[in-house]
């Protein structure tokens, strides 16, 4: 598998404005949405909804129902790097992966499967950007991997694995919001 190398979206100009503080997410323009990222990769694990009264096979959904639970993994996706923690087919993911799920200002009210420590659902909550995001950083994640917030080093790939055996990996260090 090749990587695609991407130009980083913490640009200076970007992290001089300090654009996150005075707009919405709504607000934003695709450069400032793509920096909100604190590049993780936390999103790209396997997750399952536990629900003891669940009777049919796994599937995607938009929802959790009263009395689920979310289940995280240490399965990381196949195009994940967990070097890097990027995709390495980010433009082609959702065609790759179909249930790979895009945020966009549309469905940031439906992001309960993504981790408190997640950038946009820490400004969807109003609670700012963490200490350690690469906006704060002069665009760097060596914060985040020095305080375990990226799945650096903490991932098994899918392709790797028996995803039948997923009860093996279930994790909770994706849901430490660190501040």
């Amino acid at each position: 598998m090749s990587l695609i190398k991407t130009k980083s979206p913490y640009t200076k100009e970007l992290i001089k404005s300090a654009f996150w503080r005075e707009k919405s997410l709504n607000d934003m323009t695709r450069p400032e949405w793509e920096a909100i990222c604190d590049g993780c990769a936390r999103c790209c694990l396997h997750k399952f909804i536990n629900d003891e009264t669940q009777t049919e096979d796994f599937a995607p959904t938009d929802h959790i129902k009263q009395g689920e639970e979310i289940l995280y993994t240490n399965i990381g996706c196949y195009l994940l790097n967990d070097k890097t923690c990027a995709c390495t087919q980010y433009n082609k993911r959702t065609e790759l992966v179909p249930d790979c799920v895009t945020l966009t200002k549309d469905n940031l009210a439906d992001i309960f499967f993504m981790p408190p420590s997640c950038s946009y659902r820490r400004l969807h909550e109003n609670k700012g950007l963490a200490h350690w995001h690469p906006l704060l950083n002069n665009g760097k994640k060596s914060k985040m991997h020095q305080l375990g917030i990226t799945v650096r080093n903490r991932v098994v790939n899918e392709s790797n694995i028996d995803l039948n055996d997923f009860e093996d990996y279930i994790v909770a260090w994706p849901l430490d919001s660190i501040e």
